[in-house]
């Protein structure tokens, strides 16, 4: 797939998270930017109806989910 140049501004603090993140995970900053917009542009298009019927079952099983955690 074709990649594109993009440009644009982010908090000084973000940047410094993500370069670390790309060092321990040896990864590039760019495969990583790649990775968080699809993610975001997936969640996105999901419906709303979806999202909210998802946080309502997180809700009701908040303490399973902190069981399975452990």
């Amino acid at each position: 797939m074709a990649a594109i140049k993009i440009s644009s501004k982010v908090e000084e603090s973000v940047w410094r998270d993500l370069k670390r993140l790309a060092q321990e995970s040896h990864q590039s900053i760019s495969g990583l930017l790649t990775e968080a917009i699809g993610e975001f542009v997936r969640r996105r298009r999901v419906r709303p109806v979806v999202l909210q019927h998802l946080e309502d079952s997180i809700d009701a099983n908040e303490e399973l989910g902190r069981l399975l955690a452990e």
